[in-house]
């Protein structure tokens, strides 16, 4: 029985890279072999075990044969004979192909060391057309490491495998877990930028492919193009370190502009709206966790009414606390006050202009949650009277927080 580490833990050790986990391969066992010395199995589709003492995995070396479409149309073969250049010859990349002995050599039959240090994502073997997945994670290793760029010829298989319909097989749950991983990294708009490039983004987020190509006010958008325009808001969230729910935000606050009529461009009228309805039909397709889904719609419906905040009446400031639901939950306001700032920033030329309106509101929240709703409900006796007895009574801590010359 041989043990070796693979995988993303030789990969990051190599690029000089912490190391959060460690993934073994075991060539040379059987199950019940590792069961006796110990290993408790926990592999549902192939034979894994947690180390006695670690609890690190350990996976019997296997080879995959596909069957049918999609990620999980594999039939898995793990056996003593199976070697450990078979089971590295399964995986997506070169540079996560690589495994260590206990010795610490390098075993490294596919070049993995070389694509490192030539910043290359190139595919391991032809096989890799068979698990439609692997375009996502490509893509995703796009966002995380910037100075990478993918193989030309793995390229070409990306792109035959969105042709060939392979991609059409993708489960809603697996295309948002490869998503929010890539909103997560450094450069997000790497990742979509690379699916883009081999046709993926139109198959799997329609509504920002369209973004691309659509023209936008100059004197307001100096990047004029929109797509432009949102890859920028998606890597200012990511440079603030922005939770993944604004980072969602920040992806989609502007779909409604890809379905602008043409004989009105570069204006944008009504594109909010548009925004909303988008919001909501892509969060249903790919099964988007409640949290960035309700954030979304927040930031995509009212994020022009936060730019032109300083222009507005106190009561329409009022009510757009009220409508945001800013008194009930603060900490998803200032979430929403981050991707507005966010928009405003990701422009060419903003990026570190003053975004008073962020602070404006801040201030009038502020003065809202300082009215003693309690208070002033005694007197009124039906549920209106008291709604529109609270409703004044923060307006008018609102009004006094805008005219007392401090206006921040």
């Amino acid at each position: 029985m041989q043990i070796y580490c693979v995988g993303g833990a030789v990969r990051d050790e190599l690029l000089g890279l912490p190391v959060k986990d460690r993934d073994y391969v075991v060539v040379g066992a059987t199950p019940e072999q590792m069961v006796a010395q110990g290993y408790r199995p926990v592999g549902k589709d192939f034979p894994v075990f947690l180390h006695p003492q670690t609890h690190e995995e350990h996976a019997l070396a296997r080879t995959e044969r596909k069957t049918s479409r999609g990620y999980k149309g594999f039939q898995v073969y793990a056996a003593p004979e199976v070697t450990l250049e078979q089971d590295l010859a399964r995986r997506d990349l070169t540079i996560n192909a690589i495994a260590r002995d206990i010795s610490g050599n390098l075993i490294d039959p596919y070049h993995g060391a070389a694509d490192i240090k030539a910043g290359v994502l190139r595919h391991v073997s032809p096989a890799f057309v068979e698990d439609p997945v692997r375009i996502l994670r490509v893509a995703r290793f796009c966002a995380r490491f910037q100075k990478f760029q993918i193989a030309l010829e793995t390229v070409v298989l990306m792109r035959e495998m969105v042709a060939n319909g392979e991609i059409d097989s993708l489960v809603p749950e697996r295309v948002w877990q490869e998503l929010s991983k890539g909103l997560m990294e450094a450069a997000p708009s790497r990742m979509f930028l690379a699916l883009r490039e081999c046709g993926a983004l139109a198959k799997i987020l329609p509504e920002v492919e369209r973004l691309f190509g659509v023209p936008q006010p100059p004197h307001h958008h100096p990047e004029v193009d929109t797509g432009v325009h949102v890859m920028l808001v998606v890597d200012y969230s990511a440079a603030q370190k922005y939770s993944l729910p604004v980072r969602f935000a920040a992806l989609t606050h502007d779909l409604g502009k890809g379905t602008t009529p043409k004989d009105i461009l570069p204006r944008h009228i009504g594109h909010e709206e548009r925004s909303v309805n988008l919001v909501k039909a892509l969060c249903k397709r790919i099964k988007v966790p409640n949290d960035c889904r309700d954030l979304a719609l927040i930031v995509a419906r009212f994020h022009g009414k936060v730019h032109r905040v300083e222009e507005m009446r106190p009561d329409t400031v009022m009510r757009l606390l009220q409508d945001t639901d800013a008194m009930r939950q603060p900490e998803r306001f200032e979430a929403f006050l981050r991707a507005c700032e966010c928009d405003s920033r990701g422009r060419t030329g903003f990026e570190t202009r003053p975004y008073p309106q962020a602070d404006y509101l801040r201030k009038a929240l502020r003065a809202a949650q300082s009215v003693d709703a309690g208070k002033i409900a005694v007197g009124h006796f039906t549920p209106e009277a008291i709604k529109g007895a609270v409703f004044e009574a923060r307006l008018e801590a609102v009004k006094l927080s805008m005219s007392d010359g401090n206006q921040y």
